[in-house]
């Protein structure tokens, strides 16, 4: 796929402290991206610095090869959709798409075909002389999708869309994007804390934590293969524990010496390690490769969350299973679920 955009080195502040510090990203023509972090991590500076609503103070951000950083937002091919919208009030829904059409001077006869075309994208045929603040949420971000597309950008930038809606319609919301990106066939690079989101949507995934990147990948590399720590932690739920690579393919910890799949670290190396709940069995205490006693289980709906206290710590397991508060139980994994990570730092 072809570069669309680059980031080399973008580094931004804000009084005295450093939002970003660095950041280096290519993102290609057609890509779902996703800027991935806890608040203040400066996803939405990264986003905002590409929209041209604020500027870097030291890097430089590139658009098709044509460096843009001294470019106003209207002259760039990128719009955004905001968590709220901001649309007009005073406009209906097919006033509001059209807008910047007109005020690009476009014909009637041009405005109606791509507002209608817009409508149908979105789901909204019929709506069009409704008032928006009749609308529900998941309908008002609809138009303000159609807005922002109906002037065919290269990209489309939004940032955390769907904050403002209740689980359900969010989680609907999640399957529409990404049915729209791919019929419209542009780039959107989507800035949300929600991991589920991310996973959902994307074609890349950017991990971001204090200014830094922490890891890029699809989210099946995200989510299997973290590369440190702070990864494990932020996608999905995690067993995370301290331990030794001693050689290629063998990790010990909690004073045990297991199989991996894992190679290229020093010789007893200090790693942190990563076990999936949903990748641990409950088995007898015989056929365990640890074991413990069960302390406690919470029925989640499609499984049951397991607590097991070993000799060194709590381990969660997810599984369909019932337990027995207080059973001793083993608990057995295979060598591909056991994920070793560096100690070093960011991406």
């Amino acid at each position: 796929m072809k570069k669309l955009i680059e980031f080399k080195n973008i580094v931004k502040g804000f009084d005295d402290t450093i939002v970003l510090k660095g950041i280096n990203l290519t993102i290609h023509e057609n890509e779902f991206v996703t800027l991935l972090g806890p608040s203040g991590c400066g996803k939405t500076t990264l986003l905002r610095i590409l929209g041209g609503f604020i500027e870097q103070n030291n890097g430089e951000v590139y658009f098709d090869g044509i460096e843009i950083s001294k470019l106003p937002p209207y002259k760039r091919e990128i719009n955004t959709v905001f968590q709220r919208y901001a649309l007009f009030p005073h406009m209906n829904v097919y006033d509001n798409i059209a807008f910047g059409l007109r005020i690009k001077k476009t014909s009637e006869e041009i405005i109606k075909q791509k507002v209608e075309k817009m409508l149908r994208l979105v789901g909204l045929v019929g709506f069009e002389k409704r008032a928006v603040t009749l609308l529900s949420g998941g309908q008002q971000q609809r138009v303000a999708i159609a807005r922002a597309l109906v002037n065919e950008p290269m990209v489309l930038l939004l940032d955390e869309p769907l904050g403002a809606l209740d689980l359900k319609l969010r989680k609907e919301m999640q399957i529409e994007l990404k049915k729209i990106q791919k019929e419209v066939g542009i780039t959107f690079i989507y800035v949300t804390h929600d991991q589920e989101e991310a996973l959902t949507m994307s074609d890349k995934i950017v991990v971001m934590n204090e200014g830094e990147i922490q890891q890029i990948g699809t989210p099946t590399d995200i989510y299997n293969e973290p590369e440190n720590r702070f990864v494990a932690d932020f996608i999905g739920e995690s067993n995370i524990l301290e331990g030794i690579m001693h050689d290629d393919y063998v990790v010990s910890f909690d004073g045990i010496t297991f199989d991996c799949v894992d190679y290229g670290f020093h010789d007893n190396e200090d790693v942190d390690i990563v076990i999936r709940p949903e990748d641990i069995d409950i088995v007898s205490v015989e056929q365990g490769k640890i074991h413990g006693q069960v302390i406690s289980s919470l029925f989640k709906g499609v499984h049951f969350e397991v607590f097991v206290k070993s000799a060194h710590r709590e381990w969660m397991i997810h599984t369909t299973d019932p337990v027995v508060i207080n059973d001793q139980v083993g608990l057995s994994f295979y060598p591909e679920d056991i994920h070793v990570m560096s100690k070093l730092g960011a991406y």
